[in-house]
């Protein structure tokens, strides 16, 4: 059960350190743990709640459009007028198969400023909008039915 170092037996030690790499990776891996949800957080809105919810599964190239409580418009968590959304929404929209947009509005905008976002999107052509709101506690989502 000794350990070899190569020393009176003759040679050098040929075998691989893996503590080191170890190390490292795990390092990497909690970086990227840590970092990884705020990648995603986008723009920061405090959702209403809804009773009546449906899960929908969160797609990479997701178009959302975000309404801040200041009313300032966010596309995809870039600022963007409320006069060039629509247009920003069509190039946006352009070469996507699926197109959808989902509004992610504070409580708190007032809801003509959700009506104007959706008006910009019917313009563009947008027919399949959908509305982004947090379950209440203890809820049921029951999906419409």
């Amino acid at each position: 059960m000794g350990m070899d170092l190569g020393g009176a037996k003759g040679g050098v030690k040929s075998d691989i350190n893996v503590t080191p790499l170890v190390d490292v990776m795990l390092v990497l891996l909690i970086i990227m743990m840590l970092v990884a949800p705020m990648l995603q957080q986008g723009v920061s809105v405090k959702l209403p709640t809804a009773t009546n919810t449906v899960d929908k599964p969160e797609v990479q190239g997701q178009t959302v459009i975000a309404i801040g409580r200041d009313k300032q418009f966010y596309l995809n968590a870039k600022p963007v007028t409320e006069q060039d959304l629509g247009r920003k929404v069509a190039e946006t929209l352009e070469n996507m198969k699926e197109k959808v947009v989902l509004i992610k509005a504070d409580e708190e905008v007032e809801y003509s400023a959700v009506m104007a976002a959706m008006d910009q999107l019917r313009q563009a052509g947008v027919e399949d909008i959908g509305l982004i709101t947090e379950r209440k506690k203890g809820a049921e989502g029951t999906g419409g039915q």
